[in-house]
């Protein structure tokens, strides 16, 4: 299974407090962080955990072999301020977001390496803006082709 179809299955499978029609916001969020500069994609993500002395757990997700479990209190060692603003955004507690990751990240991390490698920026940016596309995500991450159609403009006569 390619990334692009990891990706659209995780959409439908991942689940998550308040989901939106298309799609799961918690999911949305996780993107968010991957895509975000400071974060450094998912090699910025994954040496975030490293950091923190996590390294055996999110090389378990990178890898081929089963993931290693995270706990909540692990999620906010590493992702502290993500899952606070996650929280803020959603109107959920800092616990409850961090339960969430901790079952969700491992999934999203596990899908998008399927190879047991950190995938080229090419093909993740390709997997990402269709999995964004499918939430109903306005913005494509940087360098992402555009795959939105806009229909074609006509001139008043």
């Amino acid at each position: 299974m390619g990334i692009l179809d990891a990706l659209r299955k995780l959409t439908g499978a991942a689940g998550g407090a308040n989901p939106q029609a298309g799609g799961n916001p918690l999911l949305q969020h996780v993107l968010n962080i991957i895509n975000d500069p400071s974060t450094g994609g998912i090699q910025g993500l994954v040496d975030k955990f490293k950091a923190q002395g996590l390294g055996g757990i999110v090389n378990s997700w990178v890898g081929t072999g089963q993931n290693q479990p995270i706990s909540a209190q692990q999620i906010t060692q590493a992702l502290g301020s993500h899952v606070q603003q996650i929280a803020q955004a959603s109107g959920t507690s800092a616990s409850g977001v961090a339960q969430q990751l901790a079952t969700l990240l491992p999934t999203v991390i596990d899908k998008l390496t399927p190879q047991g490698q950190i995938p080229a920026g090419g093909a993740l940016a390709q997997g990402l803006a269709m999995l964004k596309n499918t939430l109903g995500a306005a913005a494509a991450p940087p360098g992402a082709p555009n795959t939105t159609t806009t229909p074609p403009t006509r001139s008043a006569p």
